[in-house]
């Protein structure tokens, strides 16, 4: 059951004329995306709105099903979580934002920093897999559709081979669009962990593009995309294991880039576009408490909380609570009260939030 990987980059060349087609409009999507998100002036509010919405998405994959009011009704900093979900949604938005930061300051993705990303997700340092028995079943039938390798000596061989191949630009000429979509593919074959393999996969997908100077920011959705067409990307998967099929599978992540990148490119543009919207009207309604700092404090989160403002304003509790029911009067947000919690939620922000994933 269990076939040997081969070792990267492979002898055969994948770069197909249909690919090499496609890998133009997506590169050209991607630097428009880049483009668009220097221009939104703060770069927090996109990590942090941007990356709870990716990490919504990737763990569905994975099944952990949850809803953005028990995102937005839970508290990373205090651990406070409205369910299991929305706590295993935050772990993998942490796992992300600490990958990026390690990208931007190193250059490099190491499989030192994927053990690092994976425990976030997971919240426990089990690392490599050591025991055999891990095999991917159907879930509907529970037959073995594929075995990884077994063998922790060769899991280690394969995932440093894997580094290597992420690190060393050298040592292949292929598109980098090319090689994220044979990284992907490699990482999730060996599936070196027991648990987390899916979402760290989709981690490294962005990492790979920040580290290759391709975009900025954390910002390319790939997982809804690959939620939306998910029977098609374990299929995919599975094909070029029994078939050798590359051209199907890089497509298939090629048109991922390309329509998230469009989309992300249009929601990027409504977020700028509320923003200034919001500017407008706490500028002529409430000209004593407009300030860009305010202004960014209710787009770097879909809702915000007294202590946020107070924090981030540097403003007493009493102040900070005045400013929210004042730009609750005109409209702005929403108050909603759970437990002895208000949360003050950004209507139009949430709205745009709840569309992507409509």
């Amino acid at each position: 059951m269990h076939k040997t990987i081969p070792l990267l980059p492979f002898k055969q060349d994948v770069e197909t004329k249909a690919i090499l087609k496609k890998v133009a409009k997506a590169h050209q999507a991607l630097a428009e995306l880049k483009g668009i998100a220097k221009s939104i002036p703060n770069e927090a509010i996109l990590i942090n709105t941007l990356s709870l919405q990716e990490a919504k998405d990737s763990s569905a994959i994975e099944n952990i099903i949850t809803t953005h009011d028990e995102l937005y009704q839970s508290n990373a900093l205090t651990q406070q979580f409205a369910s299991i979900g929305a706590k295993e949604v935050f772990n993998y938005s942490k796992a992300l934002q600490y990958g990026f930061q390690i990208v931007k300051e190193t250059g490099i993705l190491t499989n030192g920093y994927i053990l690092q990303i994976q425990s976030e997700i997971e919240g426990n340092t089990a690392g490599f897999r050591k025991l055999p028995g891990t095999s991917l079943k159907n879930n509907q039938t529970g037959e073995v559709i594929y075995m990884p390798p077994q063998h922790p000596d060769e899991i280690v061989r394969l995932m440093d081979n894997l580094e290597h191949f992420i690190n060393d630009d050298e040592l292949s000429d292929l598109d980098p669009l090319v090689k994220m979509a044979i990284i992907h593919h490699q990482f999730e074959s060996i599936h070196p962990f027991y648990d987390g393999n899916g979402r760290t996969g989709r981690i490294i997908n962005i990492l790979y593009l920040v580290k290759q100077d391709l975009l900025n920011l954390p910002i390319l959705y790939l997982s809804r995309y690959i939620n939306l067409n998910k029977r098609k990307y374990y299929q995919l998967l599975q094909e070029v294991r029994n078939d050798g099929n590359w051209e199907s599978w890089i497509m298939f992540i090629l048109e991922g880039i390309e329509s998230v990148s469009k989309q992300t490119i249009v929601l990027l543009g409504d977020i700028k576009n509320q923003m200034q919207n919001y500017k407008n009207e706490i500028r002529s309604n409430l000209p004593k408490i407009y300030s860009q700092d305010l202004l960014n404090n209710l787009f770097r989160h879909p809702y915000t909380k007294i202590e946020f403002v107070s924090d981030e304003l540097a403003v007493s509790r009493q102040t900070a609570s005045k400013y929210l029911d004042e730009l609750q009067k005109i409209g702005l947000i929403s108050k909603v009260k759970l437990g002895k919690e208000n949360y003050y939620v950004n209507n139009a922000l949430y709205k745009l939030l709840i569309n992507v994933n409509a």
